[in-house]
């Protein structure tokens, strides 16, 4: 059987790539993508490799960055610009194979298992794929070439990333030399919180980890631990799948807010217009959630507060003040009454929308859930504010903002 071959494709600085393309006269000078910095979303989204050598990360605040480099270029995210070159570059990735899945914006796996035979060995393949994106959309791709998708991230993101042609082929055979001896925070999906807790028990690179007893940390932190030490040992079994998109764990919608929201009365106007948004979403998908999950960031930079906190509901719902009265429930329980920032309200435990549990004592409840269809209807038809409730008409709503964004950030 023949090995396979996949691999991840990233490109370098995307957002800021994109723009950089856009304007000519900036392709010498360190150029940042950031929001507005007159609001919140002043933080920094991409910086170009010249604005890293100076020192500026993705996420600080822009006048953090400017500090670090006086002469920065900022522009402002064109998400609609990005979402067109995402989708150009995943047309060039499948003139090379039919099995191409999206990662994020950014990022995409490929199967060229079978593509060998037309287009050369791995490395060339990956050398046509860099040429066509750089010659047609003047963005940098890096590559990562592994036997899984979990080998081919680890070598994008640990490897290719770093080296001048931006190409590495991990191999299975050779992670214990290679992979092995690098902190545990280069394997993929450990990330900050998880990494500390490995260290904390003396595991502090990949290869202690993967010479731990897969029981011993089965025990200790379940599945996710015995996911973790699997990717340690180069192990994934999930292949590249055009529909990997449709086992949808869970729906999700949050917003930084343009200052600090100081009254509840303020904080349920978004929060209201938060799960609208996201039962719509939930509508779209067919499906229905029963948990409901409230995450809120206190304003201040310095002292991190705010809490991330769950309630089961009786029964799915996908009825916009069935999930916001259960929302309010953790707001009015778990908010310490300092001003906020931000707010994330998301809907899991998904299922089907096509059963529904019948109620004797609420005979009207599938009528509302028709009605949140039909409304939506009218909103897909003729705009996000076509219709909207009375309470997005207070001070304190942000719906028009956010309906002429994408992804939080101007078209």
């Amino acid at each position: 059987m023949m090995k396979k071959v996949i691999f991840l494709v990233d490109m370098q600085s995307f957002f800021a790539s994109v723009e950089k393309a856009k304007h000519m006269r900036n392709l010498n000078r360190p150029l940042v993508v950031s929001g507005d910095p007159e609001r919140r979303s002043g933080v920094i989204l991409a910086a170009c490799p010249l604005a890293k050598q100076a020192g500026i990360k993705n996420g600080e605040r822009l006048w953090e960055a400017e500090q670090k480099c006086p002469g920065l270029v900022t522009v402002p995210p064109h998400m609609q610009e990005y979402i067109d070159n995402s989708m150009a570059i995943t047309e060039i990735l499948e003139s090379v194979t039919d099995l191409v899945e999206p990662y994020s914006i950014d990022e995409q796996f490929m199967d060229v298992t079978h593509s060998q035979s037309l287009f050369g060995s791995p490395e060339d393949i990956a050398k046509h794929i860099q040429h066509e994106i750089n010659s047609k959309l003047q963005v940098r791709a890096r590559v990562g070439i592994g036997e899984n998708k979990v080998l081919a991230k680890m070598a994008c993101d640990n490897f290719a990333k770093k080296k001048k042609d931006g190409i590495f082929h991990l191999k299975k055979d050779e992670i214990e030399t290679v992979l092995w001896p690098r902190p545990i925070e280069d394997l993929f999906r450990a990330g900050g919180r998880m990494s500390n807790h490995l260290r904390r028990r003396a595991i502090r690179t990949i290869g202690d980890l993967a010479r731990t007893d897969v029981n011993k940390i089965k025990k200790e932190w379940g599945i996710h631990g015995q996911v973790l030490w699997m990717n340690a040992h180069g192990v994934d079994y999930s292949p590249v799948s055009l529909s990997s998109t449709n086992g949808q764990k869970g729906i999700g919608n949050g917003m930084t807010l343009p200052r600090d929201y100081h009254k509840e009365s303020e904080i349920k106007v978004v929060l209201l217009e938060l799960c609208e948004e996201v039962c719509r979403r939930t509508r779209h998908a067919r499906v229905m959630g029963q948990t409901v999950t409230l995450g809120i960031s206190g304003a201040s930079y310095e002292i991190r507060t705010g809490f991330h906190r769950q309630l089961t509901m009786p029964e799915p719902t996908n009825i916009t003040m069935e999930v916001y009265r259960y929302a309010c429930q953790l707001l009015d329980t778990f908010w310490d009454r300092e001003p906020i920032r931000r707010l994330h309200v998301s809907l899991t435990g998904l299922v089907s929308d096509e059963a529904v549990q019948l109620n004797l004592f609420e005979p009207a409840r599938d009528y509302t859930i028709q009605l949140g269809y039909e409304t939506d209807k009218i909103i897909s038809k003729y705009g996000k504010t076509s219709l909207i409730r009375a309470a997005s008409l207070l001070p304190a709503s942000q719906v028009k903002e956010r309906a002429a964004k994408i992804g939080g950030h101007y078209k």
